[in-house]
């Protein structure tokens, strides 16, 4: 069975002629919205294909045309809807990047102690760089910034997240 996973989300329409802004929340908008792409929205617990004829950079969103979406009301039925992308349609990464769903869940240790803090829960994109929820076994969760300087170390094949916590990362009380 393919997975999906998604990519963006249909805001609302833009013009006339079928356009839609999209907030895209991937690391890779531009192959993902590339002219012939195939993306997916969910429609009764089915995906259906949505190709894309062209989009553009519009301030933080991108306006996109879909192939079969050609006035306003067209467009406004798909408005609110997620972007999908197959997991067959998904590109190799460079070495040291990794895919979100690759890495939820992993336990994340301290790289000097080797003690467990936790799992990572969460994953958020505010703007320079990620933020990482660390949910420990007991206590409140914390957050972290995915930079060099505290994320030693991802081992995708033995699930391992290595990290050095700056000091004030975790409440301790």
């Amino acid at each position: 069975m393919t997975e999906y996973f998604e990519v963006g989300k249909i805001l609302s329409p833009h013009g006339l002629k079928g356009e839609v802004k999209v907030n895209a929340t991937t690391d890779f908008p531009e192959e993902r919205l590339a002219a012939e792409s195939r993306l997916f929205i969910k429609n009764n617990d089915e995906y259906q294909a949505m190709v894309v004829e062209v989009a553009r950079r519009h301030k933080q969103f991108y306006l996109v045309k879909f192939e079969k979406v050609d006035d306003i009301d067209q467009a406004e039925k798909i408005c609110g809807k997620e972007l999908y992308v197959a997991e067959t349609d998904q590109q190799e990464l460079p070495e040291g990047s990794y895919y979100f769903k690759d890495i939820l869940n992993c336990p994340v240790y301290d790289a000097e102690t080797g003690e467990k803090l936790g799992i990572l829960e969460n994953i958020e994109t505010p703007g320079a760089n990620d933020i990482w929820e660390i949910k420990p076994e007991q206590g409140k969760s914390f957050w972290i910034p995915n930079i060099k300087s505290v994320v030693k170390k991802v081992d995708l094949p033995n699930k391992r997240i290595e990290v050095t916590l700056l000091e004030g990362l975790r409440d301790e009380n």
